[in-house]
């Protein structure tokens, strides 16, 4: 038996070498905060809101009192303590010298309600303009800027009166310039001015009162309604819409006629008073105002006409434009050149906040394209019956 050798045994394999760990990245570095922790920015608009709307307020506040101690340290405050609407000097056109031209316009409808948050309307705020350029020594003239079909009776008048007053006092030209339209009270605030200038393509005239009621009987009739009246008089409702035509007795209707009468006389009165005083402060100028026509209350009855046929009827002393009114007025103020200003309203922040907090209800508004008179039932006016609704 052969002796069997084992085989030799195999050398064993080295094992391949393994690859290097990756780097591990540095651990990150961890900070201490001291404090709350940063809060979100979503929801912080409102302090922002809340902030802005301090500040305005504020601002408000420092400038209503500024005002106040500006008045109080210059003394002014004593003497002239009047109540009325807030205005400040704006200039329109700049010239050399010291001389100037007071702007008071007059547009739309004549009105007595107030048209801002301060409760002014435009009889107080054309008042204080004249005041203001009455108590301004520089300002020489005034150029009353109309454009205007006219309005309320008593408003009209309460501004007629204030422009007669202010030439009587400070013995101060004032100078209408009609625009598109000077009608009816758009006239009537013209008359007592020392010169009228129109353009030849004005509207004016329009002569006479008006007064309007609806009556809505047959409505009522037709929906079945029966009005109840109780009253105190027989002539207590004279103007209600609910009565039937048979029931307006003649007494009635000559009582508002005569009202309506006594009122044209008025107009008729300021017209000619008008004409007179400018025929009078002219007289020794070399552009005498023009005069009256011997029989003008025969066109005295409502009709319109334009600027050329007012002049030809003495209605009107000159025909131009705006500017043809400045030079009138300079030339009647014995002045070679001047400053053209305006006296405007001030709207301070208060008054942006009280119209934020005013609202319109649930009134449905329509743009037409122009604006309608508010015109009230039972109320006198001197309005041409062309603007009416």
């Amino acid at each position: 038996m052969e002796n069997s050798v084992p085989p030799a045994s195999e050398p064993t394999p080295t094992p391949a070498a393994l690859p290097p760990p990756p780097a591990l990245p540095p651990p990150p570095v961890i900070t201490a905060r001291v404090g709350p922790p940063p809060r979100s920015r979503k929801g912080t608009g409102w302090m922002i809101a809340a902030i802005v709307l301090a500040c305005l307020l504020a601002l408000s506040f420092f400038t209503q009192i500024g005002g106040v101690m500006t008045q109080f340290m210059s003394g002014q405050a004593a003497m002239h303590a009047t109540a009325g609407p807030r205005l400040e000097e704006a200039v329109l056109a700049s010239a050399k010298g010291g001389h100037k031209i007071a702007v008071v316009r007059l547009e739309g409808i004549i009105m007595s309600d107030p048209f801002d948050g301060n409760g002014y309307g435009l009889v107080d705020v054309i008042r204080e303009q004249l005041k203001r350029a009455g108590r301004d020594d520089d300002v020489k003239a005034v150029v009353l800027k109309i454009d205007s079909p006219g309005g309320e009776v008593l408003a009209s008048d309460e501004i007629y009166k204030a422009i007669l007053k202010f030439q009587k006092e400070f013995k101060k030209p004032v100078v209408a310039s009609m625009g598109s339209v000077a009608a009816s009270g758009g006239y009537y605030v013209s008359a007592p001015c020392q010169w009228i200038v129109a353009n030849e393509m004005t509207i004016t005239g329009s002569i006479g009162v008006i007064m309007s009621a609806f009556n809505y009987r047959g409505l009522m009739d037709k929906v079945g309604l029966r009005p109840v009246v109780f009253k105190s008089g027989k002539y207590k409702d004279m103007l209600r819409g609910s009565k039937e035509e048979s029931e307006i007795t003649p007494e009635e209707r000559k009582m508002v006629q005569d009202l309506i009468d006594e009122t044209f006389q008025q107009f008729k009165k300021v017209v000619a008073q008008g004409r007179e005083f400018a025929s009078q402060q002219n007289q020794k100028s070399m552009d005498q105002a023009r005069d009256l026509v011997p029989d003008w209350a025969e066109y005295a009855d409502g009709r319109i006409f334009s600027g050329k046929e007012a002049h030809r009827l003495g209605f009107v002393d000159e025909l131009g434009n705006f500017q043809t009114a400045v030079e009138r007025a300079k030339k009647l103020a014995g002045i070679a050149d001047a400053t053209l200003i305006q006296y405007q309203q001030i709207y301070d922040i208060s008054r942006l906040f009280r119209l934020f907090g005013k609202t319109e209800g649930r009134a449905l508004k329509v743009d037409l394209g122009l604006d309608l008179p508010k015109l009230k039932p039972g109320q006198v006016y001197f309005l041409s019956p062309t603007f009416l609704p």
